[in-house]
């Protein structure tokens, strides 16, 4: 039998949420200036678009880029008609364009949510074990297969909120847990201060 050789990939993110991370505020009549395209920790957020004035209901927003996995992605976030934050549903990792469907009453700014994920490896594979150390806040860490937008939850794990404390030591026997689409795993910035897994 051939040996398998093990790999291990480490997760440490602590890059809050900001309101205008993607772009600051601004007016454009098409495409936005961006003021970052990517993520300090190298993960992917969920984006939120957020507009200052009340007579925006129904100008949309379209956001291209990469998810978790390195494939393009594209979302489209609709204004209401007040002034307020609208919260997309895709995770980008990358940022490519911001596109407005017409010129919007006041400013608006896109930033980046704390609801996060990683890939621990983006084709198949198989989790052998991880540890996960707490943040200062209790939370969830979500195994997906696939990215979170499309793929199915296989399991998960749970942080206590004591911070810089080792919650979950875990090894997983036989052959492990199989990730036929990607193995990721999505949380809450704060929750987690780093994490560890190992695959194969």
């Amino acid at each position: 039998m051939a040996e398998v050789s093990v790999q291990a990939i480490t997760i440490s993110d602590e890059v809050v949420a900001d309101a205008d991370f993607i772009v600051t505020a601004a007016r454009p009549n098409t495409t936005a200036t961006l003021a970052n395209t990517s993520f300090a920790s190298g993960g992917a957020r969920l984006l939120s678009v957020t507009t200052a004035g009340t007579g925006d209901n129904g100008k949309t927003t379209t956001i291209t880029g990469t998810n978790v996995l390195d494939e393009v992605i594209s979302e489209i976030i609709t204004s209401t008609g007040s002034a307020e934050a609208v919260n997309g549903t895709k995770y980008f990792k990358t940022v490519t364009s911001v596109v407005c469907s017409a010129q919007y009453a006041a400013n608006i700014t896109v930033g980046s949510l704390a609801s996060a994920a990683q890939a621990i490896f983006a084709g198949p594979t198989r989790l052998k074990g991880f540890f996960i150390v707490s943040g200062a806040s209790a939370g969830i860490v979500s195994f997906y297969n696939g990215d979170p937008s499309s793929g199915t939850v296989l399991f998960k794990a749970r942080t206590l909120g004591t911070d810089n404390t080792l919650d979950n030591d875990t090894f997983i026997p036989g052959g492990g847990v199989l990730f036929r689409d990607g193995s990721v795993v999505e949380y809450t910035v704060g929750t987690v201060d780093l994490m560890t897994f190992f695959y194969a």
